[in-house]
């Protein structure tokens, strides 16, 4: 059995995650208690008991999401399985910092310092009302690259996530966002839908982002992953440092290229993927992507207990 972890994305926040593996494994709470202690504010309070639309603002979805995911990892390896259950690691857009700080990568700390500053760097490159995405569902890559390409009339309008074979989400200028989405359907789209998102990530619009990140990213010590990690950009294995913390520069206007990245997994040989944190989003698209792929998602204690009974046999 091949298995890779893989970490989720923005999107996957909700109010009380991790709270219940913090209450059962000292271990994860420490997790959180870290995340606090790096960002001098009690993070923590805000996951497990503060408002979602607090919580879903980008500058505090990044880390929270890092440090439940992180909850969950640390609540495994209370159980006797450690990353090296996993032959690769791979997160979705900000879940690449949590497989990157699960692999060993990026401290804790810093991976918590750094997704504040890309959260905030990212929802401050773009007025707020200028960009927007979109989700068209029912068109492959090639198919939406050219509606996105069609759209963008001399404004930015690029294939921001590539999901799964049916879900492409694009990126750009919120009037070419919205010629996207009546020319997709135009063009066979079962839905094409504006996305409820503060800024149009993943595009060029995120230059500005970009360069706060390579300023941030230069500051901090990366070193190898102890397992390879499928990196969003190139859809591909990586282990070297440098090439690391360009890709993560790279990562703020690129594609995050999902559906390769899981095709890339199955085709190294993985059978199994565990979603290590919250919700079960990307267990669905690699459902999608690779039917011959077993998924297991590990966010509660009943779900660690569960993989320990699995692994057991």
């Amino acid at each position: 059995m091949t298995r890779a972890f893989v970490f989720p994305g923005q999107g996957a926040q909700t109010i009380g995650m991790g709270k219940a593996l913090a209450d059962a494994y000292p271990e994860a709470r420490r997790i959180f208690e870290e995340v606090d202690d790096a960002l001098g504010e009690k993070l923590s309070a805000l996951i497990w008991e503060g408002e979602q639309e607090t919580l879903t603002l980008t500058q505090n979805a990044q880390p929270a999401l890092m440090a439940t995911s992180l909850a969950a990892l640390r609540a495994l390896e209370a159980e006797g399985i450690s990353l090296s259950a996993a032959s690769y690691v791979a997160g979705h857009s900000l879940g690449e910092y949590s497989a990157l700080a699960a692999a060993g990568a990026i401290s804790v700390a810093d991976t918590a310092r750094l997704l504040r500053i890309r959260g905030k760097a990212m929802q401050s490159a773009v007025p707020v009302g200028v960009g927007a995405m979109a989700a068209l569902l029912g068109l492959d890559f090639a198919a939406a690259k050219d509606v996105a390409d069609a759209a963008a009339q001399g404004e930015v309008c690029q294939a921001a996530n590539d999901n799964d074979p049916a879900q492409v989400v694009v990126s750009g200028h919120k009037a070419a966002v919205e010629r996207a989405v009546e020319l997709a359907k135009s063009k066979g789209a079962k839905r094409a839908v504006m996305l409820p998102v503060s800024a149009p990530f993943h595009c060029a619009l995120m230059a500005p982002a970009a360069e706060v990140m390579a300023e941030a990213l230069a500051q901090v010590d990366i070193k190898s992953p102890a397992v390879p990690l499928i990196a969003n950009v190139r859809a591909e294995a990586v282990t070297d440092p440098i090439l690391i913390r360009n890709l993560l520069v790279e990562q703020v206007t690129g594609s995050v290229r999902w559906r390769e990245s899981v095709e890339a997994m199955a085709a190294h040989g993985v059978t199994e993927v565990w979603e290590i944190g919250a919700g079960k989003a990307l267990s669905g698209m690699v459902r999608r992507i690779a039917k011959e792929i077993e998924c297991r998602a590990v966010g509660t204690p009943e779900d660690v207990a569960a993989a320990k009974a699995a692994l057991n046999g």
